[in-house]
């Protein structure tokens, strides 16, 4: 493995000399304040001078904290634990804040949430230190949580575009728009490559190689900006995830059909080669190109030896991965930052899991309590924590070596000087010109897979009928992180559906009908818009909830269903395709979708259409010829279920489409 660049490793190795130097500045600067009284208490502390080297500051600072302070800045709360009263963050001193999926102020406008997160600055502002919070989010394709955000397609789709330079536009727009109401910091973008796409997180992979995941890391770019661009209004805190390993893991049989998630979660079986090939290495340009601030462990597992589920590793304790390969061999200088409630799948007790993950190199805890579900969360970190430094189980120099990391990014940040929400974006979030982006982006995204006779684009003035359980639903098309953690179909975000775009392009009249129960004109054109409802992680394994569990089974998932098209929607496509004089089908997924060749040979013309997010219009534009089919598959397209995982280069492949295959029309 590579070692870090000379360059990279002398400014790393002068900015700890640098950071030495302070701290020892910082004891006699509160030894002389101490001597001199007041005189000296009145001088501005050197961590509150901006002129100062980023470094210098942190040692200064870290030089005046207690173990409580310290502590506490490893510490981060749920808006639910501490909206009602912020007090709590001034009283434990915690350092950052995070909105899990669907957490949201009321009402769910910019300017609420600015004034939220403001409200919870001013809380930890009034520390005897001032350490400004660090308030995180999930920007998954967009500020997804907030009410009338720009919601782009789902990485798959951003993969399917081979748009690097698009990529980072979005993801500015979405660090734009984050900003703005308040966060500092996306929990984006994922970097996990996919490779069995019976995963539940599919969708937020930009594919299945490591190549093409590592052309999209522009999106750190345009999240973060170029180093010292990152106290700029415009610009949030990356999190490079989910490290690593997450998209390769193993479906597990036993699990399918047990009501537990039978891939996602789960355990890398493969040897340590192809776990560097397929899961370490897009996180080397990551750390080292793309500079990305903080990194989040997966809640996944290794097993480079082949043995039984006792013998895999956790990788929030997996100290060989954390600090050996990504601090130390990588030279990454961010903070990692655990999952939601992570550190508790890991065996033992709360304070064995607590001394496991630190020691490892978790840095900041993701810790929210959120009752009565949970009984605790960063109420039992903090005094469990603090506990093992008092025995000597976890060093003084591990807490410090966190939480100069976590300082450090709050200073980068700029918060030490405007800590509060600079709203000069907050009129362009969901803008016009934000929208136009996200429609360009739905349009390079559809990846044209059947094109018989030349169907599309369609084009002169025809009459179009409309069916399918997709072509009139916004939320279904912006699918999961969207306003709530799994999103959900009636979950209405502004923007246009697919039949909106179909409405606007055509130039014969349009007939809709979701089931394909009105009459389907001889001389129409076909349009039958199909694919799964909204889900996140575990929910995808089975199919997607609005048909994954049968009553009849007692409610147990049926893994057979996995990647299907629902009855509905094959019926839809049958009727349509048999009347209609042409049937084009597109189907809006988080993955691909089974097309069995008897359905496959009724149909004109197929386009995989992802997730488009907010612009549904975008797949209009490239069905009527205003824009041309240019997308590629980000993942192998199988023929069935049973071929999974199905990947580019494996022995015998032969999906349906391969990798990369896409269709272009003028």
């Amino acid at each position: 493995m590579s070692r870090v660049p000379p360059s990279r490793h002398a400014r790393r190795r002068a900015r700890l000399l640098a950071a030495a130097a302070a701290s020892a500045l910082a004891a006699v600067l509160l030894q002389s304040q101490t001597v001199a009284g007041g005189a000296a208490a009145d001088e501005t502390p050197p961590y509150q001078d901006p002129d100062l080297p980023v470094a210098t500051r942190v040692a200064d600072l870290l030089g005046r904290m207690s173990l409580a302070e310290k502590i506490g800045q490893m510490a981060q709360a749920e808006r639910v634990d501490i909206d009602a009263d912020p007090s709590l963050i001034t009283e434990h001193r915690l350092g950052s804040v995070l909105s899990g999926g669907g957490s949201v102020p009321d009402p769910n406008t910019p300017e609420a949430w600015a004034d939220m997160v403001d409200r919870y600055q001013q809380a930890a502002l009034a520390t005897p230190l001032g350490i400004p919070l660090l308030y995180g989010v999930d920007s998954v394709h967009g500020h997804g949580n907030l009410l009338g955000a720009t919601v782009f397609p789902h990485n798959i789709g951003l993969g399917a575009t081979r748009d690097p330079a698009l990529v980072e536009k979005i993801a500015h727009i979405t660090a734009e728009e984050t900003r703005a109401s308040g966060p500092q910091w996306a929990f984006a973008p994922c970097l996990c490559v996919a490779r069995d796409d019976r995963w539940g997180r599919t969708y937020e992979s930009f594919g299945e190689t490591p190549a093409l995941v590592e052309s999209m890391e522009t999106a750190i770019d345009g999240l973060q900006g170029r180093p010292g661009q990152l106290d700029e209004p415009d610009r949030v805190l990356a999190s490079a995830k989910h490290f690593a390993g997450d998209g390769l893991t193993t479906y597990d049989d036993a699990a399918a059909g047990t009501g537990a998630y039978p891939i996602d979660q789960g355990i890398d079986r493969v040897t340590r080669a192809e776990f560097d090939r397929l899961a370490l290495a897009p996180y080397v340009p990551a750390i080292k190109e793309h500079h990305v601030g903080t990194i989040m462990p997966s809640f996944s597992s290794t097993d480079f030896n082949g043995g039984g589920t006792d013998d895999a590793v956790k990788m929030h304790a997996n100290g060989e991965l954390l600090t050996g390969w990504l601090k130390e061999q990588q030279g990454f200088d961010g903070f990692v930052i655990s999952d939601w409630r992570a550190i508790r799948q890991l065996p033992g007790t709360y304070a064995e899991q607590v001394e496991a993950s630190v020691n490892a190199g978790v840095d900041m805890f993701m810790e929210p309590i959120q009752a009565p579900n949970n009984p605790s969360g960063w109420d039992e970190f903090i005094p469990t924590l603090t506990q093992l430094v008092d025995t000597g189980d976890v060093s003084m120099a591990r807490i410090d070596d966190a939480v100069s990391r976590i300082l450090t990014a709050k200073f980068e940040l700029g918060l030490f000087e405007h800590p509060f929400t600079d709203r000069t974006h907050l009129g362009d979030i969901g803008s016009k010109a934000h929208h136009a982006v996200a429609r360009r982006a739905v349009s390079e995204s559809q990846v044209l897979l059947r094109n018989q006779r030349h169907t599309l684009p369609l084009r002169g003035k025809h009459d179009v009928y409309v069916a399918g359980s997709n072509a009139d639903n916004i939320g279904n098309q912006a699918g999961g992180w969207t306003l709530t953690w799994q999103g959900g179909s009636a979950n209405v975000i502004p923007g246009t559906t697919i039949l909106d775009g179909i409405e606007q392009a055509a130039r014969g009249d349009v007939t809709y009908s979701e089931t394909a129960t009105a009459r389907v004109p001889r001389k129409a054109d076909g349009i039958v818009v199909v694919g799964e409802t909204p889900y996140a992680e575990g929910f995808g394994d089975v199919g997607g909830p609005q048909w994954a569990y049968d009553p009849a089974d007692n409610g147990v998932p049926r893994p057979e269903q996995t990647m299907r098209l629902s009855e509905a929607d094959t019926q839809a496509i049958e009727t349509v395709c048999e009347r209609a004089k042409s049937c084009t089908v597109v189907v809006v997924s988080g993955r691909p979708m089974v097309i069995p060749p008897s359905l496959l040979r009724q149909i004109d013309a197929l386009v995989a259409s992802w997730l488009p997010g907010s612009e549904g219009a975008g797949v209009g534009d490239v069905l009527f010829g205003r824009r041309p089919f240019t997308g590629k598959l980000p993942v192998s397209w199988p023929r069935s279920v049973a071929q999974e995982p199905i990947n580019v280069g494996d022995r015998g492949y032969d999906p349906l489409y391969r990798y990369g295959f896409g269709l272009r029309t003028r």
